[in-house]
């Protein structure tokens, strides 16, 4: 990852986006900074893609300005926006070589044969594919036709360089590689990359900011350390990752800022507000699954102002190097709980405690 260096390299200013009565982006203001790698994240439908692809020109705004470098490109033809493009189809062109596939933008710029094979040249090394301009694209694999359309897109040195799912269309195995290979790549060019995904895993592991969307708003934005642990509502705490949720109402507060509130069941919890509440507020608790600590009565000496459930085990997933549990506690509610493997996994039926530090426990506005 880069560091940032223009507070509004990519600026969009009460942008939006309608089609008839539906409203793909509701107005919002975004600024993306020079050299970062963010990433607008969110379900189909949220306004990722069409708000990506009036960056590019291929939709035009219904109102709201767009920048780059501080110059208004609301008007400016889309081959005059020097945007580097990858799609999730790669959209190579079948019947042509890979080094005219690469070219492709070349040839509407004011370069010559000899400057154009140096870049391609350069580019296919630069995605660790030399020697291959002969060929069809029909010829590589999967990953490497990925990789093509990387060249082909850094080729022109864009001033953006744009992703729209472009890992969807690969198996897990070869999406992790090419996660490694677009996160490397942008750290070498430094270019400012603007990346469309619905995965959390890629927004969390490749982004410099992560933009988490809904129903075309901007639903919270910043690193994404900061919005995976301080999630600002229940859509962003469930959407990034694997949450608990329980109903709370609030009771008191502590002076370190901590507050105990009330579970259905009866109990009490310490959590961290996220905002203010009024006591008897009613709210709710985020925790995540890799908070909680799962351990046998005997495992735990109970400590002063930290959080325990008990329950029972009730279904459980093993995957190697974790395990995935479903704990039920008092109130029939399951507790969604994933631990790294120390020793032999709890079983099914197993009574068990949770412990869980008040830190990780995010009281939310209902």
């Amino acid at each position: 990852m880069t560091q940032a260096k223009d507070p509004a390299f990519v600026r969009f200013k009460g942008i939006e986006k309608r089609f008839g009565d539906l409203v793909a982006v509701q107005p919002m203001d975004l600024n993306i900074p020079e050299g970062s790698f963010v990433t607008l994240l969110g379900p189909s439908g949220c306004g990722k893609t069409t708000l990506l692809r009036m960056l590019a020109g291929l939709e035009n705004p219904t109102r709201g300005d767009i920048f780059i470098k501080g110059k208004r490109i609301n008007d400016t033809p889309i081959h005059k926006r020097n945007l580097g493009m990858i799609f999730q189809n790669y959209a190579l062109f079948p019947h042509k070589t890979i080094f005219d596939n690469v070219a492709f933008g070349l040839k509407y710029r004011d370069v010559s044969k000899t400057e154009m094979k140096e870049k391609v040249e350069k580019a296919l090394e630069t995605v660790r594919l030399p020697g291959v301009g002969n060929r069809m694209p029909s010829q590589l694999s999967g990953g490497q036709q990925q990789r093509i359309a990387l060249a082909r897109a850094i080729v022109i040195e864009p001033d953006v360089l744009l992703m729209d799912e472009p890992l969807s269309a690969l198996d897990e195995n070869l999406r992790e590689d090419m996660r490694r290979e677009i996160d490397n790549l942008q750290m070498e060019l430094g270019v400012t990359t603007i990346f469309v995904t619905h995965d959390q895993r890629e927004a969390l592991s490749m982004s410099d900011k992560v933009v988490v969307m809904k129903d075309g708003f901007i639903q919270q934005q910043g690193e994404p350390e900061e919005v995976y642990n301080n999630s600002v509502n229940h859509f962003v705490a469930d959407f990034l990752g694997h949450s608990n949720f329980l109903a709370a109402q609030v009771k008191t507060t502590r002076k370190d800022g901590i507050y105990e509130v009330a579970l259905a069941d009866g109990s009490t919890c310490l959590a961290s507000p996220v905002g203010d509440f009024e006591q008897g507020e009613k709210a709710e608790i985020v925790i995540r699954a890799q908070k909680m600590t799962l351990g046998y009565q005997k495992d735990f000496v109970q400590e002063e102002g930290m959080n325990y459930f008990y329950g029972k085990i009730k279904d459980r997933s093993y995957m190697g190097g974790e395990v995935s549990y479903f704990v039920e506690i008092a109130d029939g509610q399951l507790l969604h709980v994933i631990n790294f493997v120390k020793r032999s996994p709890y079983r099914r039926k197993d009574e068990v405690y949770i412990r869980v530090d008040p830190f990780h426990c995010r009281l939310l506005k209902q």
